[in-house]
């Protein structure tokens, strides 16, 4: 059996993924903040005080992997965590002021990437793209 990476839809998703995280870092670094952080921020500018378990079922990363971002987001100044008021093993991750200040100069730094990495697309296309990774997401998330 040969494998032809330019056949393969994880092998392509994986680089173009690499892309975007590259192009998006390009422009958050500034913000003081960094690729792997971005999709915590996102749950948190919807809903902050999530605990880190809510956090898990979101973003799809290993629990370590999530424990050693938060605490060096906490080290940052990014986050704040406290005692979960009904469960005492748990702990709410809150915004700080400062993260709460870059929330649109980070929403336009997403924009931006996802504008030009689509902009040889027509919207149908856009629509089309955008609703087939989903529709994977949501297969991948089932199993």
């Amino acid at each position: 059996m040969l494998f032809d990476k330019e056949d393969s839809a994880g092998y392509l998703i994986n680089h173009l993924a690499r892309l975007f995280a590259r192009e998006l870092q390009d422009r958050i670094q500034p913000l003081g903040i960094a690729t792997g952080q971005f999709p915590i921020l996102l749950e948190l500018w919807n809903g902050d005080g999530l605990t880190q378990r809510e956090l898990l079922g979101e973003i799809d990363v290993e629990q370590a992997t999530l424990a050693n971002t938060l605490t060096r987001m906490e080290r940052d100044g990014l986050i704040k965590r406290t005692k979960h008021p009904q469960d005492a093993r748990a702990q709410q991750i809150w915004l700080t002021d400062k993260t709460k200040a870059i929330k649109a100069d980070a929403y336009r730094a997403a924009l931006e990437t996802n504008q030009e990495a689509l902009a040889m697309l027509s919207e149908s296309e856009k629509v089309i793209f955008l609703g087939l990774i989903q529709k994977v997401i949501g297969t991948m998330r089932s199993e």
